[in-house]
């Protein structure tokens, strides 16, 4: 089985490697119900965007 015939750097093993751990979704609060909310998404709870009404949620009775 062949071997690396030179060391690779720290560099060239970070860069590799950025990709391996998860970091969780920065949340934020809603500013028209106050839900919490990923950060440029729209509101799975009233359906508004920075404010605004962005879909027509339906009422569930």
């Amino acid at each position: 089985m062949p071997n690396p015939k030179r060391k690779h750097s720290k560099q060239r093993r970070d860069k590799r490697r950025s990709h391996d751990h998860a970091v969780a979704p920065t949340l934020g609060t809603c500013q028209n119900c106050g839900a919490a909310i990923v950060y440029h998404r729209i509101c799975p709870e009233c359906g508004h965007y920075k404010g605004k009404p962005a879909i027509e949620k339906q009422v569930s009775a």
